[in-house]
């Protein structure tokens, strides 16, 4: 597979720096973005994240004495002996390479089981999730997560028909969901349900919030953590995570005064770094990424 790490030189210019370094990479996926920061200085070290077993797989062809690769959700990257960092980077989702794997089922255009795991070691599938989640969980998924509008019924529609349905299959699921659903966008209708569903058995925004945490308090003063986001609900965790640490409101409704506000680090980006046209052209997944950057104070 050709695999094009989203925006490579905007993170290699957040992150390079001259002499040693240490840096963590917190979603090794492909090994695009730990590549280019061993090749960008010579005497830069990495370590290497990913709960996926595929990425372990891939990692052991990365043959440098300068880079250690860790079967870690950045999750629970607290309990990780390593560190301080120069620099840390997060690269949020679904890697090409799940998607583009068809029996992980994370698509709904190949026939697959209908699985979602980033780790398929632990966890509930998508299609247990859908046979046991209580009411409560589901409206979770579809309608926070997934920000599906008709997610009442599709809800409603769930709890009533699994007792005598199931959705053994990606395409099963997405037929399902097309029957149910009008199609009024040019997105498919299963869209949103896929992603609420991958989202809440991964507890990706969960892990994001520890993992924000502890990659902070892990970078060394003055070093930079970079956060690639692909929507709207990991972006807003990043970007009022991030105001926080540089002592600003986190969101309108913030109206403590400055004094309650502890300055620790400095925002290098106002506005979130998006692709360029060409990128967007020869990348077509990463039309929707947002890159935030942070420096820690010294």
């Amino acid at each position: 597979m050709d695999h094009k790490p989203v925006l490579f030189q905007e993170v290699m210019a957040a992150l390079r720096k001259e002499g040693p370094a240490l840096y963590l990479d917190c979603t090794f996926g492909g090994g695009g973005h730990t590549r280019g920061l061993l090749e960008s200085n010579a005497e830069a070290a990495v370590v290497g994240l990913d709960c996926d077993p595929e990425a372990a797989e891939r990692a052991t062809a990365f043959c440098e004495k300068r880079f250690e690769f860790i079967a870690l959700n950045f999750g629970k990257l607290a309990t990780l002996d390593r560190g301080p960092f120069d620099g840390i980077l997060m690269d949020l989702g679904v890697s090409s390479f799940q998607l583009d794997t068809a029996e992980r089922g994370f698509s709904f255009n190949k026939e697959a089981p209908c699985d979602m795991r980033m780790d398929t070691r632990s966890g509930v599938t998508a299609a247990q999730f859908l046979e046991t989640a209580s009411e409560a969980e589901l409206t979770r998924a579809i309608r926070d997560f997934g920000e599906e509008v008709a997610w009442r019924k599709v809800v409603r529609s769930i709890i009533e028909t699994r007792e005598t349905h199931t959705w053994d299959t990606t395409t099963a699921l997405a037929a399902w969901l097309a029957d149910l659903l009008p199609k009024h966008t040019r997105i498919h209708p299963a869209t949103k349900v896929f992603q609420g569903i991958r989202i809440a058995i991964n507890d990706e925004l969960g892990n994001l919030e520890r993992g924000l945490l502890a990659a902070f308090a892990k970078l060394k003063p003055g070093g930079v953590l970079a956060v690639i986001s692909f929507h709207s609900l990991e972006d807003r965790i990043v970007k009022q995570f991030f105001r926080e640490k540089a002592g600003l409101p986190i969101d309108r409704h913030d109206a403590r005064c400055q004094d309650d506000r502890a300055v620790q680090a400095t925002l290098l980006t106002k506005k979130p770094i998006i692709p360029t046209s060409v990128e967007c052209a020869q990348n077509p997944r990463s039309r929707s990424a947002k890159l935030r950057i942070l420096q820690k104070s010294f």
